[in-house]
């Protein structure tokens, strides 16, 4: 079993600072509790259809097909996590972020279950 390493992470939330490890090494149950929420979900059905999308991109998806009220922000602390527990990899293009599915986490989840 790999053990996940921590790095914390300052955030400031209305004049508060609130300290939170980042996990930079993928964790079980980490993984579970990413999947737990459903617009996260449908986040990862959108970048497995379409791999490779930007944030306008995905936003217009999600409001269009599945009738989403989520403002980019709201998706993009989506993202955030999903980026966290290894879900997800961003990269530039230009001016653009493009968000890209890494499913070798679930690969490696499930591995010891279905070999």
């Amino acid at each position: 079993m790999v053990k996940p390493y921590f790095k914390p992470v300052m955030v400031f939330l209305r004049n508060q600072i609130v300290a939170y490890n980042r996990l930079t090494s993928w964790d079980k149950d980490a993984i579970f509790k990413v999947l737990s929420d459903s617009t996260r979900r449908l986040i990862l059905d959108e970048l497995s259809e379409r791999n490779e999308l930007t944030l306008y991109e995905l936003t217009a998806r999600l409001i269009m097909k599945h009738n989403l009220t989520i403002s980019r922000q709201g998706i993009a602390k989506h993202l955030s996590v999903l980026e966290d527990a290894g879900l997800l990899k961003s990269k530039r293009r230009g001016k653009y972020r493009v968000l890209v599915f890494n499913n070798e986490p679930l690969k490696n989840l499930l591995n010891g279950w279905i070999k």
